[in-house]
C-alpha cells in the first residue's frame, strides 16, 4: 500500500493547505505555552498529561502543514501523529505508535475517569514533547527555512 500524504489526500483525508510563517509560529507558541502549562504546579497528573499531548500533537501538525496539506475533520489527531513518521522518517514510526498510545490514553482521562495518567506518564510525555520541539524546529529549519 501506498503510505503517504499525497495518497491521504488523494483518499480526502488531507486538503491542499499553504501555511504561513506566522501560522507555524502560532502553533509553536501553542505547543511552548502547553509545555510550560504542563509543568506547573498543582495541576492533576491527567491534566498535566493531556496538555502535553496537546503540544506534542500542535508539533505533528506543524509538521504536516509545512509539507502543505492540512487534515479532514475525520479523525484528525490520528492523522497528525500518524504522519510523523511520512514526514521526518521511518525511524520515527516508535514515536508514532508511542504518540498513538498517548491519544488513546488522552481520550480516557478526558472523558471517561480520573486517574489514568500517572505523574511519570505526564513527565515522560512532557520531556517527549520537549524533544520534539527541538526536531520539528531542526527540521523545519533545514526542509522549509521560508516558515522560520
Amino acid at each position: 500500500m501506498n503510505t503517504s500524504l499525497q495518497h491521504w489526500r488523494d483518499n480526502g483525508w488531507l486538503r491542499v493547505h499553504t501555511p504561513t510563517r506566522r501560522e507555524i509560529a502560532d502553533l509553536f507558541a501553542i505547543a511552548e505555552r502547553d509545555l510550560k502549562d504542563a509543568r506547573a504546579a498543582g495541576v492533576s497528573s491527567d491534566w498535566r498529561f493531556g496538555i502535553a499531548y496537546n503540544a506534542a500533537l500542535k508539533l505533528c501538525t506543524i509538521l504536516v502543514h509545512a509539507e502543505g496539506y492540512r487534515p479532514e475533520h475525520t479523525l484528525q489527531h490520528y492523522r497528525m501523529i500518524a504522519a510523523l513518521p511520512l514526514i521526518m522518517g521511518a525511524d520515527r514510526k516508535t514515536d508514532a505508535d508511542y504518540l498513538e498510545t498517548c491519544r488513546r490514553k488522552r481520550n480516557v482521562v478526558e472523558y471517561d475517569h480520573v486517574g489514568g495518567a500517572s505523574d511519570a506518564d505526564a513527565d515522560e510525555l512532557l520531556q517527549f514533547a520537549a524533544e520534539l520541539m527541538a526536531q520539528v524546529r531542526h527540521w523545519l529549519k533545514n526542509t522549509h527555512p521560508e516558515l522560520t
